[in-house]
């Protein structure tokens, strides 16, 4: 059993068998004042037995005659789902003629040659432990008769002309009626005697199932399907009884008496048959239970006179009958409890005036106690018709008045105590429109305004909500919502409807609608858009020392209707000819009522707009001079920040000019040391924004207030700021740096803060300096650089990443303020562990021989650690680009080179190459070279990544079709020679002139038959070398940053098929494709036709 918990667990996840826990459980929970039963719990373990072993013989059945495939599943717990399918998984398909029955038999009303098959097979899926049982297959084969009999119909299930049907009420009813017959037959259900329930009846199975779900009483009766085909028909008749499991007309409900009260228990239970009910106390039949002289049991009731508090237990009613049973407990209180009032005190209610008023007193007590309500603290008890007493304590006033505001006092009382709460009723005056909107008839492009001008209590904030066909109003900007009002400019066809004006507050709603229709307007000349006129007859009226109300007639609108106007003021005595912008209304309202500030000499003009622009402004109104006054704010922004350490700097922005409400502008600057019991020191400036307070202690708060004052009095009293005097540097370092090394690039450091009284300013936080020392590997000191880390805040601790590998570190640690550094602590000296090393600086593939390769590297820049080997690893690239089998070899730390020996000839290799310490293996660097094809061949360039381009051509050479076609090619070259040769003695200019003048003519060579390739351009000189430009280094390796612009960098190859001088391809090739740095992504060899398109 779980802790502090009635939870039982059973697991048998470790060991056991379900079976050993098969049976009924019941839970009791017990205390002192009596016991509680649980419902029987009962435990069955899940069962999917496999099939039992049978000998199915084929089915031989003639077209047209009835068929039935038995399931007959083994029984399992839960009971398994059938499915029939066929040997590929796949459902066999039902119809009206093929189904499957509710026992798992799979019907033919009458079958089919199409029906003739091995593999009908009937599964049974077990959920609960989620496994599936097969059937063997069943064989159906189906021989034809000329002609085919046609039959009536007769059922094949159920079988007889009647039967019986038992179902529990609430339960789900399944009738079937399954017959055969040809043609196939056709079922119908009715009900004799009645209608089958219409919100309850389903068919399924193409009919053949009827189900009603949720069965009662009612649905008991005699229930015939009839099957009919075009030569007769049949039925059958179900006779269904519906019983039922005890259901609760009254269960038992708990009950709370005090001691000498009486009671009743009332347990009330029906089903079909009738249940049997029986009592017990504390889990025990009651028979038997101990004496209790105050208990009398009456059938389904139990009678309490007089109880004590000894008669309080827990009583279970059991209502059974052959279907079931009920269980209730009914926990009997004798409890003697003063009263208590649940409802919090002072609680306040708000209602609208005229409506009903519900107020709460929640009570508890043990006898129940009385409740009587008083207003007011010393008034009378309530009485009368216009209050309503509820039950449960509740006051209701069914009509609220403005006299009904006030207190309320809730008095609940028992032989045992008196207890009273007092809550607040106010009474609200209700929310109403006092002008609605109304009916508008407006022309197409027009404007229109609905009004909605409201009333509301004073103590309630309402919002107003405008609707359109009740629904939000649509997101377009020519829809304005005012305080009052709704404007609608440039109206379209859309904008007709009905608009809702709804205004709510916490305690009501009310709202009023008007119609829109919109009419086309008549025909007008063409219309031309302007700037709105400047309004006119600016006037000022209800002059108040702090508002006044200008109102104003508009111009005309120029065909745009007026969207805004925007109002202005000048003021005359402080910034005479400066105008400033006041406010803005919507266009379609004419008055205003502007808040005015003293000592003020105001004048107004109003600028009309609409989608055009903006008028001229309009004539000044007469002006107005407003009376002096205290000024009503203090300076903003007040700060204490001390410039030097023994000053305060107090500034602050100074108010407008209007904002001085009066002449004889000042400021009574106040400041007093924080936390230390000293007077205000106080100094009235004139109209400045700053004063400096010097001789004070370095970094002390300061509390500081500055109040605006002018020749009529003060400002209201300021709210004071904190400020500091001025920082100095810090007095002392952080101590007990530590440091712990997380891995070779990443270091922890530690240290305690500096007091804050030594910080003497703003703590901003904390500087480590660190810097290399030496690298351990090899032992030679460098240029030390320093790096810095900044960690804000009151941090003790920070990462120090980016460190390099097997190095002695320095650092220290300063603490910082607003004035600067402190003082640094102790240098501290760490060291990080060895690392992978990187790369090594070079890799060099020289003197290629027939079987070897010659291989010179630079040890890595950055070992990192001890260097203990070199790995290398290579493998061979044939012609299809693919990748032999990888050789690896380790070479020790101090060796420079290598010689590979044994390698096949004319064979390109990819090399993979990485340094190695103790800690592991570096990136690696990799390369590819080429072994050469014979000792008199001429050698092949090694290579570099991504810089030569490997002999395809070797395999080929020799092939005839590759000859015949390096023959032509040839011929095409010469042809095209000659008509170059020609087209410069007529005068024609090539680029490549300059190359051919310098060198002499070349001569076609005839093709070689040894290898099928063209021969050099020569001069009387054999195999002369390639020019300088175009050869690769003598060393063969071809570094990342080498630029050379060799025949290797070009699309032509470099294995003989063209062996130009360079210049020639130089000038005439037109592209320059560069191979890719991978081997196994090397170019193919050059093609014929390419060479002869880049010549043309």
């Amino acid at each position: 059993m779980k802790p502090n918990s009635g939870t039982l667990v059973i697991n048998i996840m470790n060991g056991g068998k379900a079976e050993a826990y098969e049976g009924v459980y019941q839970c009791t929970a017990r205390n002192e004042r009596g016991a509680a039963i649980s419902n029987n719990i009962v435990i069955r373990p899940s069962r999917s037995p496999l099939w039992t072993k049978e000998k199915l013989e084929p089915n031989q059945v003639r077209e047209g005659d009835s068929l039935v495939l038995h399931c007959r599943p083994p029984v399992g717990l839960p009971p398994p789902i059938i499915f029939w399918m066929d040997n590929a998984f796949q459902r066999l398909p039902q119809s009206e003629r093929v189904s499957q029955g509710l026992n798992g038999d799979l019907y033919f009303s009458n079958v089919q040659p199409e029906d003739t098959r091995e593999d009908y097979i009937c599964y049974a899926r077990f959920n609960h432990t989620q496994t599936i049982q097969q059937k063997q297959p069943i064989s159906v084969k189906v021989f034809s008769t000329k002609p085919v009999t046609e039959r009536p119909p007769i059922l094949l299930t159920p079988t007889g002309t009647t039967s019986n049907k038992v179902e529990l009420r609430g339960n789900v009813l399944l009738l079937e009626c399954i017959a055969a017959g040809l043609p196939t037959p056709v079922i119908r259900w009715i009900k004799e005697g009645g209608e089958l329930p219409a919100n309850r009846t389903l068919f399924e199975n193409f009919k053949k199932t009827l189900k009603i779900i949720d069965v009662s009483e009612a649905d008991s009766g005699n229930y015939k399907c009839i099957a009919r085909n075009i030569l007769g028909s049949t039925h059958h008749v179900i006779s269904v009884t519906v019983k039922a499991a005890p259901y609760w007309i009254t269960a038992p409900r708990n009950l709370v008496l005090s001691p000498g009260e009486d009671g009743t228990l009332i347990c009330r239970a029906n089903g079909n048959p009738k249940p049997s009910i029986s009592w017990l106390a504390n889990g025990v039949p009651i028979a038997i239970a101990p004496e209790d002289p105050s208990r009398k049991v009456d059938g389904d009731t139990i009678i309490f006179s007089a109880v004590q508090e000894r008669s309080s237990a827990v009583y279970q009613c059991n209502a059974s009958n052959e279907y079931g049973y009920l269980l209730a407990n009914a926990f009997v209180n004798v409890l003697a409890e003063p009263p208590r009032i649940l409802t919090p005190a002072n609680k306040l209610y708000q209602v609208i005036l005229d409506s009903p008023a519900l107020i709460d007193c929640a009570y508890f007590g043990s006898p129940k106690p009385e409740i009587e309500w008083f207003k007011g603290v010393k008034g009378s008890i309530l009485r009368g018709n216009e209050y309503v007493f509820h039950d449960n304590g509740t006051l209701e006033i069914p009509v609220a008045q403005k006299d009904s505001t006030g207190t309320y006092t809730c008095v609940a009382r028992n032989e045992l105590g008196k207890i009273q709460n007092e809550v607040q009723l106010e009474v609200k005056d209700p929310t109403m429109i006092i002008k609605q909107p109304e009916y508008k008839v407006i022309q197409r492009y027009g404007h229109v305004s609905f009004e909605c001008i409201i009333k509301h209590d004073s103590t309630l904030i309402p919002t107003v909500i405008w609707l359109k066909d009740n629904d939000e109003l649509p997101d377009d900007e020519r829809f304005l919502v005012g305080k009052d009002n709704l404007t609608i400019m440039n109206v379209t066809d859309k904008d007709d409807g009905t608009y809702t004006c709804i205004v709510n507050t916490t305690l009501d709603s009310v709202s009023a609608s008007a119609v829109l229709t919109v009419v086309a307007a008549p025909p007008t000349p063409a219309i031309i858009y302007a700037r709105p006129n400047p309004p006119f007859d600016l006037e000022l009226t209800g002059q108040l020392e702090r508002s006044i109300e200008l109102s104003w007639i508009p111009g005309d609108e120029n065909n745009s209707p007026i969207t805004s106007f925007v109002i202005e003021y000048e003021d005359g005595l402080h910034e005479p000819g400066v105008w400033h912008y006041q406010t803005e209304v919507p266009g379609s309202q004419t008055t205003v009522q502007l808040k005015l500030s003293p000592y003020v000499n105001y004048s107004f003009r109003v600028i009309a707009v609409n989608e055009i622009g903006r008028s001229q402004p309009s004539e000044p109104s007469e002006q107005y001079l407003t009376k002096s006054a205290n000024p009503d704010e203090n300076p903003s922004n007040v700060q204490g920040i001390g410039s030097e350490p023994d000053n305060l700097v107090i500034t602050w922005e100074s108010l407008k000019g209007f904002q001085s409400n009066g002449p004889g502008l000042q400021y009574k600057v106040s400041w007093r040391q924080k936390d230390v019991d000293d007077e205000w020191t106080s100094v009235v400036v004139a109209n400045v924004s700053k004063y400096i307070v010097s001789g004070t202690p370095t970094f002390v708060p300061y509390e500081i207030k500055v109040q605006a004052l002018n020749d009529l009095g003060y400002a209201p009293e300021p709210s004071e700021v904190i400020g500091h005097s001025g920082e100095d540097l810090p007095m002392v370092a952080p101590g007990n740096v530590q440091v712990h090394v997380i891995n070779s690039t990443l270091a922890k450091v530690h240290w305690d803060p500096v007091p804050l009284k030594s910080v003497r300013g703003h703590l901003q936080g904390y500087k480590v300096y660190y810097w290399k020392v030496q690298s351990l590997s090899r032992r030679s000191k460098r240029h030390i650089e320093k790096k810095i880390l900044t960690f804000r805040g009151n941090k003790t601790f920070g990462m120090l990443p980016g460190l390099e590998p097997y190095s002695s570190y320095k650092l220290n640690v300063r603490v910082v303020n607003g004035k600067g550094e402190g003082p640094a602590s102790p240098d501290k000296v760490f060291k990080t562990p060895e690392g992978v090393p990187s790369s090594p600086s070079f890799l060099k593939i020289t003197n290629p021989t027939l079987d070897s390769l010659t291989l010179e590297w630079g040890s890595p820049t950055h070992p990192n650690g001890v260097l203990i080997s070199y790995i290398l690893k290579f493998q061979p690239i044939n012609n299809t680009h693919e990748l032999g089998p990888l050789v690896e070899i380790r070479i020790p730390a101090n060796e420079s080179s290598l010689i590979l020996k044994n390698l096949n000839y004319s064979t390109r290799y990819k090399f993979y190459f990485n340094a190695q310490t103790s800690v592991g293996s570096g990136s690696q660097i990799t390369e590819e070279a080429v072994t050469i094809m014979d000792e008199a061949g001429i050698p092949r360039p090694a290579v570099g990544a991504g810089k030569a381009m490997a002999s395809r051509q070797v395999d080929i050479a020799t092939q005839g079709w590759f000859i015949g076609l390096m023959c032509a090619v040839a011929l095409l070259i010469l042809i095209l020679l000659i008509v170059c040769f020609i087209r410069r003695n007529k005068g024609g200019k090539y680029p490549v002139k300059e190359k051919e003048d310098a060198h002499a003519d070349p001569e076609i060579q005839p093709m070689k038959e040894d290898d099928g390739t063209f021969g050099e351009y020569s001069d009387a000189e054999d195999h002369k070398p390639l020019k300088k430009g175009s050869r690769t280094p003598s060393d063969r390796t071809v570094k990342k940053e080498d630029s050379d612009d060799s025949l290797v960098d070009y699309g032509e190859g470099v294995n003989g098929q063209f062996n130009e001088d360079g210049s020639f391809i130089g000038q005439y090739s037109g592209k320059k494709e560069k191979e890719p740095a991978e081997g196994n992504e090397s170019s193919e060899a050059p093609s014929p036709v390419n060479a002869m398109n880049s010549f043309v």
